[in-house]
């Protein structure tokens, strides 16, 4: 009798731990499910300072901030944020994480301030270039993404439309340099002894040029293909001016931007030169002023992040 006794109340602890832990099992399903279904519409307003609009057939959040501090006339036209001067950041979950993908309309003087401000937050920048011709004053368009916590994500472009407001109006950055190119008296081996390649001084700049190779069609092209990175540099050896290109793989252009933009050079454009190439390359050009040595050591630690 004792023994039936203990069996039955074995069986009721057993019965009411699977119970207990087949509830706590399906609580935990369900918020995970709740936390990998939707994002938190409010908290990405909260943060990023903008109110959005959730789109319910494909579950992605969008806020938008128009750019009315702008008076922007293209080929005569008087433009107006609805005719595509606006930024925005879409927000998607994705399983556990969140991706963000947006782009965000800027006069000259603001893009790299506000790059910086975006790569230093843990974003993407993918892509930097203009979409009207004839535009006064000229406006850029930096496209960026990431993936991973939306929280982070949220503030990161809440900081991004924050630097936005804050560089308005003409207080942005803008790199000048009073130099011709007939007057250069930079030393290049100031310039080799750093970067550790040579190159050639013509009409007063001195170029140096780095080729590197990917496939068209199943064939190799290379330097004299275009597929290069150069650098032309005009000025003194206290004060110059260098610009160029950076040819990179997909997975290097967030490196190199970071780096250019750690040794205050400026990013002026990021953008395909071909199509259907094997591997992928990117292209971004770029302009910085300073002393030679100073813009010599940003492009070495720019190429050397290619190789990590």
């Amino acid at each position: 009798m004792k023994k039936n006794l203990n069996q039955r109340i074995t069986l009721i602890f057993l019965v009411g731990g699977l119970s207990a832990f087949a509830y706590l099992a399906a609580g935990k399903m369900a918020a995970l499910s709740a936390a990998e279904g939707k994002v938190d519409t409010a908290k990405i307003e909260q943060l990023t300072g903008v109110k959005g609009e959730l789109s319910e057939k494909e579950g992605v959040f969008k806020v938008s901030a128009p750019r009315t501090d702008l008076q922007v006339t293209t080929a005569g036209v008087k433009m107006n944020p609805a005719m595509g001067l606006t930024s925005y950041a879409a927000f998607m979950k994705v399983g556990t994480k969140t991706i963000v993908m947006g782009d965000t309309t800027l006069l000259e003087d603001q893009v790299n301030p506000v790059m910086s401000v975006a790569l230093d937050n843990g974003l993407e920048v993918t892509a930097l270039h203009n979409h009207f011709f004839w535009d006064s004053p000229k406006v850029m368009f930096m496209h960026i993404g990431g993936m991973g916590d939306e929280e982070k994500l949220a503030s990161a472009v809440g900081k991004v439309f924050a630097k936005i407001k804050e560089t308005s109006g003409g207080k942005g950055q803008i790199p000048k340099a009073d130099l011709d190119p007939t007057k250069t008296s930079l030393d290049p081996k100031n310039i080799e002894g750093v970067m550790g390649v040579k190159g050639q001084m013509a009409n007063g700049v001195y170029k140096i040029t780095i080729g590197r190779t990917t496939k068209m069609g199943g064939h190799e092209v290379g330097n004299a293909m275009g597929i290069n990175t150069w650098a032309a540099f005009v000025g003194s050896d206290q004060q110059a001016v260098v610009d160029g290109d950076f040819v990179m793989l997909e997975k290097e252009l967030q490196s190199v931007l970071k780096t250019l933009r750690g040794a205050g050079i400026n990013v002026v454009a990021i953008h395909n030169h071909i199509e259907t190439e094997s591997p992928r390359v990117v292209f971004l050009h770029y302009w910085g002023v300073g002393p030679t040595t100073d813009l010599a050591k940003g492009l070495k630690t720019a190429l050397d992040s290619q190789k990590k």
